[in-house]
């Protein structure tokens, strides 16, 4: 469909991607419209996949329609959101895997790449279609409920969460976490790792560390859907066996659509150490080759922590630098790596906000603060407020 705007463009709808997209759509002059590319049917809420999959009832509102994206801006009907993957980037359009109004290439000013990590279901879905995933999230709350006994490989986020989901839910089945390394959440302060194991023990939760499971290619999956009890074999030696085995393991970048790019030298788009897009603090490809390529939050090796929170705060560095651009003028704004932290759930209710010492201001000791609010549904009612849908019944939640 011809048309005389100009396109920015950003590839990926999760949080940052729509923080991003937002931010542009609020400012851009009249003359730029934004398109937000993204294959899934609706604004998946990942933060509340680990207790969906386990707590029934509430799973079809992890998956929130994309339409509330544009309600903000000035003029909403100038921008788009794209349901589509993209396959091929170069520097100056996009290739889709299927028909956009009648088109499959789109040219573009300026490109952004928000296409994050996947993990391992059910921390990432596997389908793109809302009906698929909520019968997927159903379909596992199925199989913990069935099981007597479950294996979390994973000290991360994820598993801790789960772990502990469980056990509050489902108080009588034995939960196991196996973690590689002596401290669980190692990315934070060791005073986290003291407090979640206070946590498990509480609850229950076996902890095996410093060891990693022999994975196999399947992950686990066939074992798991046929119901059969599951043998885990360690490095070390040792066994144990499970119902159920959740793998929360690892983040893999969404970036296998770059090879299409040609590189400037040498690993200068790539980190070959973990697959991020490089880029300079203004969130540009460091590559001189793509001045009007950006990255922004998970995707970007920009040494900040893989989390919403900092990846909200690239979006306004980067959304400033783009409207200097498209006014003339040298992108001016950079990012300021903070350092991590997380809010994070140890149970249905009760929750902490934890901040790692800020070594560059002196500090020595984590910032921990202590809650007991937290909601069974996660207060998924505010998420769907703030995505921009108003929800009137809870009929709408299925849309």
């Amino acid at each position: 469909m011809a048309t005389s705007l100009r396109n920015i463009i950003v590839v990926g709808g999760s949080y940052v991607g729509v923080a991003t997209t937002q931010g542009l759509a609020n400012i851009l002059p009249s003359t730029h419209r934004v398109l937000l590319i993204e294959p899934h049917s609706h604004f998946h809420h990942l933060f509340a996949f680990p207790r969906f999959s386990i707590l029934p009832t509430h799973e079809h509102k992890a998956f929130i329609p994309y339409t509330g994206t544009f309600a903000a801006a000035p003029d909403p009907e100038r921008h788009h959101v794209v349901k589509a993957r993209v396959s091929a980037l170069y520097k100056d359009r996009v290739v889709l895997d299927r028909d956009w109004q009648g088109i499959r290439e789109i040219p573009f000013d300026y490109l952004v790449v928000a296409t994050g990590t996947r993990l391992r279901a059910p921390g990432t879905m596997q389908d793109d279609e809302k009906p698929l995933s909520v019968k997927y999230l159903q379909a596992y709350q199925q199989r913990l409920k069935d099981a007597k006994s479950v294996a979390i490989i994973g000290g991360g986020a994820v598993g801790v969460q789960m772990a502990t989901d469980l056990e509050e839910i489902y108080p009588d089945k034995d939960v196991t976490l196996i973690h590689s390394r002596n401290q669980l959440m190692p990315v934070y302060h060791e005073k986290l790792d003291e407090i979640i194991k206070a946590r498990f023990q509480e609850l229950g939760i076996k902890v095996v560390l410093g060891s990693r499971v022999n994975i196999p290619d399947d992950d686990f999956q066939q074992d798991n859907i046929s119901g059969k009890p599951i043998t885990l074999s360690l490095q070390n030696g040792s066994t144990l066996q499970a119902d159920v085995v959740i793998t929360a393991t690892g983040q893999t970048p969404n970036n296998q659509f770059l090879s299409t790019l040609s590189a400037s030298s040498e690993d200068s788009l790539i980190n070959p150490a973990n697959g991020f897009i490089r880029v300079r603090p203004t969130l540009q490809f460091k590559d001189p080759a793509y001045p009007n390529l950006y990255a922004v939050g998970d995707i970007a090796d920009s040494g900040a922590h893989k989390a919403a929170r900092p990846g909200s705060f690239q979006a306004q560095v980067l959304v400033k630098n783009i409207l200097d651009m498209v006014e003339g003028r040298e992108p001016a704004g950079e990012i300021v790596v903070a350092p991590a932290a997380i809010h994070l759930s140890l149970g249905l209710s009760k929750n902490l906000f934890f901040y790692n010492p800020d070594k560059s201001k002196g500090e020595t000791e984590p910032s921990v603060v202590h809650k007991d609010d937290g909601k069974t549904d996660m207060g998924i009612d505010g998420v769907w407020s703030r995505r921009g849908v108003t929800v009137q019944s809870d009929a709408e939640y299925h849309l």
